[in-house]
């Protein structure tokens, strides 16, 4: 049986939904939220993906965002209320030997089909090669932004080697942030536990500013606005940065703030998300040791 989980929306999200003025709109998918099971068409999409991305607290209890990927089938329905994710995270990857016990995030990408789900829930196994997810929420998402491609699951396996663990960009990395048409952010609420959602845009819809940290526009979506509920409450963020060509991948974690502009025409707001990165993993010759995450330190199980 899945575990338990609070129903309806949080006090972030209907805060969010109420500044933005959609409260009305959003009540009519809260039903979306309740517990779901992977029977269906449901199960059988997931056994058809062969990417999808997590997130999780690593061991100290810093966020992270992570890719995953193999071959049809990784992503299996043990049972109704079981995702058995058959997949190996990369050895320099920050969520690497993550605790099992904890709430975490999925998303799950068809790029070519523009469709995608967003999966929450407790990891109640962490093994080698294997997690077991306690599926509390199941539901998909519109394919707004989501760029048609091709993605091939051994790109991602091929590039893995060594890694850099810092705090600033590089130029490379830089330039990776420039270039991306998509990204995944991660966020977290102290009860309900980790998100992993997709966002995308035009190419450089990201900009890096001068002090290093990231912006990047707001989209109209759904208007459930799970994340921003979520950062509403606790500003932790995780993003991840996927060339899809090379596979190489830009983890950065820190904290993000939503920022509001009232002064857009016909009175409307426009938002826009400021990121400040406090760690980060990237690919290179292997450099310093793990994030040092001591200030993130929480018992991960109280989430």
């Amino acid at each position: 049986m899945a575990a338990s989980t609070d129903a309806g929306f949080h006090a972030g999200e209907l805060a969010v939904q109420q500044r933005a003025g959609v409260r009305d709109d959003a009540a009519r998918l809260v039903r979306m939220l309740e517990p779901a099971q992977l029977r269906g068409g449901m199960a059988a999409f997931l056994r058809e993906r062969t990417f999808a991305v997590i997130t999780g607290r690593d061991q100290a209890g810093r966020l992270w965002t992570s890719p995953l990927a193999g071959s049809p089938g990784f992503l299996e329905a043990a049972s109704p209320a079981v995702l058995d994710v058959h997949a190996r995270l990369a050895d320099t990857d920050p969520l690497r030997g993550l605790a099992a016990g904890q709430k975490v995030g999925l998303v799950v990408v068809e790029f070519a089909t523009r469709r995608r789900v967003r999966i929450n829930g407790v990891l109640a196994e962490a093994a080698e090669d294997k997690l077991a997810v306690e599926v509390e929420q199941a539901y998909g998402n519109c394919p707004q932004y989501i760029r048609p491609r091709s993605l091939d699951p051994d790109v991602l396996a091929a590039a893995v080697g060594g890694a850099r663990y810092g705090t600033a960009l590089s130029p490379q990395d830089v330039a990776q942030v420039g270039a991306a048409d998509t990204f995944f952010l991660g966020t977290s609420h102290p009860r309900r536990g980790c998100d992993a959602s997709h966002r995308g845009g035009p190419r450089g819809f990201v900009r890096v500013r001068p002090d290093g940290g990231l912006r990047w526009p707001d989209y109209p979506g759904n208007n459930m606005f799970n994340s921003f509920g979520n950062l509403a409450i606790d500003p932790a963020a995780a993003l991840l940065f996927l060339d899809f060509d090379t596979g190489r991948t830009l983890q950065l974690s820190g904290t993000a703030e939503v920022e509001w502009d009232d002064s857009a025409p016909g009175g409307t707001s426009e938002r826009s998300v400021a990121f400040t990165p406090q760690q980060l993993v990237a690919p290179g010759r292997s450099t310093g040791s793990r994030p040092d995450t001591t200030a993130a330190r929480h018992d991960l199980l109280s989430r």
